[in-house]
């Protein structure tokens, strides 16, 4: 890569669904340096430690001191995954950005199947737009 030219971005949000994919597919609690291990690819140290605090603070995982001592400590998710899979849903909708016109897009890509499930769930909720 030359001086005037940009690494290839991965798209927003996707290292962190990748690292909640590592950490629901294991075993047990990973440490940072496990996560990264897993991943599998060119991500630092630094920044695999600091989505992994980032998904603490969405409350998306949880973390507990290392079983070997020291400072280090080890991951775990906090729910399931249709769980996490609608809290990101929600932190995507409340961002930046036009409410409506994001979920004019998302249905518009909808198959039918998903879209009878999803009227069968607004149904079940009424009315109330709160």
């Amino acid at each position: 890569m030359t001086r005037h030219e940009t690494p290839e971005r991965r798209p927003w949000g996707s290292l962190e669904a990748d690292v909640l994919a590592v950490l629901r597919a294991a075993p047990g609690p990973l440490t940072p340096a496990q996560v990264l291990e897993c991943l599998g690819r060119g991500a630092a140290y630094n920044t695999i430690q600091t989505i992994l605090t980032r998904l603490l603070d969405k409350g998306l995982t949880q973390r507990g001191p290392s079983p070997h001592g020291g400072r280090g400590h080890v991951y775990w998710p906090t729910h399931g995954t249709p769980t996490v899979i609608a809290q990101q849903m929600r932190a995507l909708l409340n961002g930046p950005g036009d409410r409506r016109a994001v979920l004019r897009e998302f249905t518009a890509e909808l198959d039918p199947a998903d879209a009878a499930v999803l009227r069968g769930l607004l149904a079940q909720v009424g009315d109330d737009p709160a």
